[in-house]
């Protein structure tokens, strides 16, 4: 497949700084053209799992090292969405988006799962957790915008890097739901139904609780735009998660954050299979605007995503959960840290739990 060569050296072009995607003509196209891109849409791309740095996660010219210290000129605090956040010009005059709090299960699980859902391949954006000092900025800017600080020290936090591309949309944010994966036709070139059920195991095995379709990204990759005579086509689109935030925890109700986020004690708990002899998972996400609830998947799809996981190495399952430092999260109410957090060895033998509960499991054709 040709994306696999195409996303593999995808850029990494800037966190996510406004309501929707850059405007450009894949952006406002028709719905049967957005339905036709669909059709050849890919999910995965070839991956060495083996050789994957786990510990520092993608790199390219605007990635972070771990916990780098940041400097950045404060610009304004956005209006959507329920994480603590705020956006910060860098030097070079790029702006970043900022998500912080010591007790925001988002710093921690998001960068955890991406790193996770990179190594196998599943292309996704970049998180890193770094330590931010913001210049003329609030102390809490998600709170209140005034009084401003000379400089105001933000860590743990957690910066994004949006794969490169432009968005494909028949309206603005309209990302794309989950039961459009049966869209994507092999025989059009697009995914096969074994990467598209890896992939909605993969969501599963992590609870990706918050999966409504702004949560989900479709691109065209830079390297896969044409552009003659006016007109811009792309030769190889790509549905791809783009926030992973409400991961390792549990799916639930309300998505309540405490719940699922960065809870060792409900993600360690939580089974695998909702009913395992029709190859159910567990993915308890009851919101109105989630698009995934407790899907069955074929057997195909679990021994493609069983193959990839099991290439990850104990010394790669561990730099996962160190990156995030989700032994670390804190929480709002004095002694949950002993009740709901676990130590990173906790993490590791609640991952290769749930990973045998893949590896070992047979789903009737």
């Amino acid at each position: 497949m040709a994306i696999a060569f195409a996303c593999c050296g995808c850029a990494l072009l800037k966190v996510k700084t406004g309501s929707g995607g850059p405007p450009g003509p894949l952006g406002a196209i028709t719905e049967d053209e957005r339905l036709e891109y669909i059709h050849r849409a890919q999910v995965w791309h070839p991956t060495d799992v083996g050789t994957r740095n786990l510990a520092r996660g993608q790199e390219g010219p605007k990635s972070f090292a771990p916990h780098q210290v940041i400097t950045c000129d404060y610009v304004g605090t956005p209006t959507s969405g329920t994480t603590p956040k705020f956006n910060c010009k860098m030097p070079d005059g790029d702006v970043i988006r900022v998500k912080y709090g010591r007790t925001e299960g988002e710093v921690y699980a998001e960068v955890v799962a991406s790193r996770l859902f990179w190594a196998l391949g599943f292309v996704t954006d970049a998180a890193y957790q770094v330590k931010v000092r913001c210049r003329d900025c609030p102390a809490d800017p998600w709170r209140a915008t005034q009084p401003r600080l000379r400089v105001a020290t933000f860590d743990p936090a957690m910066v994004e890097r949006q794969v490169a591309g432009e968005e494909i949309a028949h309206r603005p944010n309209q990302g794309w739901k989950f039961k459009e994966l049966d869209l994507v036709d092999a025989a059009a070139g697009g995914a096969s139904r074994a990467q598209l059920d890896a992939l909605i195991l993969l969501a599963a095995f992590v609870q990706h609780g918050d999966n409504s379709a702004n949560n989900q990204r479709f691109v065209c990759p830079e390297s896969a735009l044409k552009k003659e005579g006016g007109r811009t086509t792309c030769t190889e689109p790509l549905m791809y998660i783009s926030d992973l935030g409400s991961t390792f925890g549990r799916g639930n109700i309300w998505d309540q954050q405490t719940i699922g986020r960065a809870n060792y004690k409900e993600w360690s708990r939580v089974p695998m299979w909702d009913d395992p002899a029709t190859c159910r998972a567990k993915l308890g996400a009851k919101l109105r605007q989630a698009t995934l609830k407790d899907p069955v998947v074929t057997e195909a799809g679990r021994r493609f995503l069983a193959d990839l996981l099991v290439q990850l190495t104990d010394d790669q399952i561990r730099d996962i959960f160190e990156a995030g430092t989700i032994d670390q999260r804190g929480w709002p109410t004095p002694g949950d840290e002993a009740r709901k957090n676990g130590t990173i060895d906790q993490w590791v033998s609640a991952f290769k739990k749930r990973r045998d509960a893949i590896v070992n499991h047979h789903c009737s054709p």
